[in-house]
């Protein structure tokens, strides 16, 4: 019996930069470090710059620093959001998110409506209730005029809603539109927005540096109830420089985080400072009785975070600004942190909910925004600048989720609410479906020739039995070990590497073998140091193959 080898290799098409990494890691921080070094830098740029007050959305652009669209989403959508921050799927209120901005947005239903539905969210409307737009005194009419050019908040605007939408889906909304960005119709809009109905989280993605009169706006921010985030700024470390509302005593001040999926972390993602997060010591506002950090005399910001780099950014529609777009900035982690907090029904906890419960956030500790030497600018372990105490961490926030846990089909891997569910045998991988694949019970490794191996003994024995069934009724000869490639487009090692790729050693050649090659685009340390035991571990979770 004769047979064809085809090999398909598809080459992994992320842009990644060269990272500089040790010879020698020792933890997770090193690999984390690595991972976040690989972001691409690409240009973007902020859409808001007519005002005294401006808001925090930073757009990816194109070479002539124009905004960059895109024919299909591009960037991280609610799915994404929701695997890294295990975000509960069986939590769905139907409280009222209100989103403050400036000037009116004509397409708001539109853009709304195309993002929640190619993302499967539920239509949100105003005609269901769902939607609302109101001006800066919380009434219908009459709506203020149109932003002026270069000063574009519709951009902001659709950010908010969507990310509001991606962390609750469920959510009612509510957009607040302020007269202007110059006097403080901003401001006015906060009453406005407490105002409305069923309002339990208030997002602000605006802000300005301190004049030193900040104290005498905070009354606007005083909504018991109510839960105010506002955006610390994408300018990095300020100093006492400031940036209000971030500052703001009544507020939860919103920092920002890199945000990568990752191959070597249990929680599949890795996050740390994004360098343009705002942090800030304000010399106006009193130090809070529940801020327990001792780097500034006053007011710090931020509390918490969540994604903000633009280049790690997430999918946004605006079909004025050319449909799909891709937007950071810190504007984008205060709406999701606002949906985050009234999906678990925390939207009434003031800021210093954070503080006094920090086991519920996930700790970032790499990274940093500036280069003051402290906690300010650095991220590290406890409360920092760019990050606060950390960001959501669904499966812990607000004393954990009622979530059910689904195996049904699974033998391993997530349960869908943050578990396990089950671990696999000695020499064993967990498929991206949820089942033990290698080591089993069969006979001998697919990848020698050997006696007729019975297909439940693996999954790819399975595939290759019915495929070939001489494989599986007279002998598992070399025909049967080169469809592990072409039947099961696995790898058995070797090749052209210098060891297999299922075992430690020196560093491996990009190239010698079709998984190193995606190995090496996704964790550079594999080909510019050494082939550790985490990179034998990504023949798993990057190559979805099966050391045997």
């Amino acid at each position: 019996m004769t047979a064809i080898r085809s090999i398909f290799i598809i080459a992994a098409g992320a842009l990644v930069l060269a990272s500089c990494a040790s010879a020698e890691r020792e933890d997770n921080g090193d690999r984390a470090a690595d991972e976040l070094a690989q972001i691409a830098q690409l240009p973007h740029s902020g859409v808001c710059s007519g005002g005294r007050w401006s808001c925090k959305a930073r757009v990816r652009t194109d070479e002539r620093n124009q905004i960059k669209p895109f024919a299909a989403p591009a960037g991280l959508g609610p799915a994404d959001l929701a695997s890294a921050y295990k975000l509960d799927a069986s939590k769905a209120p139907t409280v009222t998110i209100a989103i403050v901005d400036a000037f009116h947005y004509p397409n708001v239903e539109s853009d709304l409506a195309t993002y929640r539905s190619q993302f499967g969210l539920p239509p949100c409307t105003k005609a269901s209730g769902c939607l609302r737009v109101v001006n800066q005194n919380g009434a219908t009419s009459p709506l203020p005029g149109n932003a002026p050019p270069n000063d574009d908040w519709t951009v902001e605007a659709a950010l908010d809603l969507d990310m509001a939408s991606a962390a609750c889906p469920s959510c009612k909304l509510v957009l607040v539109e302020a007269q202007d960005d110059r006097s403080n119709g901003l401001f006015i809009a906060q009453n406005g927005a407490a105002a409305q109905a069923g309002v339990v989280a208030i997002s602000d993605s605006w802000g300005g540096g301190s004049d030193g009169t900040e104290g005498s706006l905070e009354t606007f921010f005083n909504h018991p109830g109510v839960a105010i985030f506002a955006s610390s700024g994408d300018s990095g470390f300020t100093g006492a420089a400031g940036d209000y509302p971030s500052t703001s005593a009544f507020v939860t001040a919103v920092g920002g985080t890199s945000l990568v999926k990752s191959a070597s972390t249990a929680r599949g993602w890795t996050e740390g400072a994004w360098s343009g997060a705002g942090s800030t010591c304000s010399t106006v506002i009193g130090k809070p009785s529940w801020q327990t950090q001792t780097v500034c005399a006053k007011r710090a910001a931020s509390d918490i975070s969540a994604v903000a780099n633009p280049n790690t950014g997430v999918a946004v529609f605006n079909a004025g600004a050319g449909g799909w777009i891709v937007v950071g900035g810190t504007s984008a982690s205060s709406p999701f942190v606002a949906g985050v907090y009234a999906r678990y029904s925390l939207a009434g906890q003031p800021p210093s909910y954070a503080w006094t419960h920090a086991s519920e956030y996930f700790d970032v500790t790499t990274g940093s925004n500036g280069s003051c030497g402290t906690k300010m600018c650095n991220a590290g372990a406890g409360w920092d600048g760019p990050t606060g105490i950390g960001s959501p961490n669904g499966t812990t926030l607000g004393g954990g989720g009622s979530c059910t846990p689904n195996c049904t089909g699974k033998t391993c891997g997530d349960d869908g609410c943050g578990g396990s569910c089950g671990t696999c045998g000695a020499g064993q991988s967990c498929s991206p479906g949820g089942t033990c694949t290698g080591g089993g019970s069969c006979a001998h490794p697919i990848c020698s020739t050997g006696g007729a191996l019975t297909p439940s003994c693996d999954p790819c024995a399975m595939q290759i039995c019915a495929a070939d069934s001489f494989c599986c009724n007279n002998s598992w000869d070399s025909v049967c070990v080169g469809e592990v490639a072409s039947v099961c487009h696995q790898t058995c090692g070797g090749g052209g590497c210098a060891h297999s790729i299922c075992t430690t050693g020196a560093k491996l050649t990009s190239g010698c073998d079709p998984c190193a090659t995606q190995i090496c685009a996704a964790d550079s340390f594999c080909c510019s140091s050494s082939w550790d035991s985490v990179c034998v571990g990504e023949v798993s979770s990057v190559c979805h193959q099966t050391c045997n």
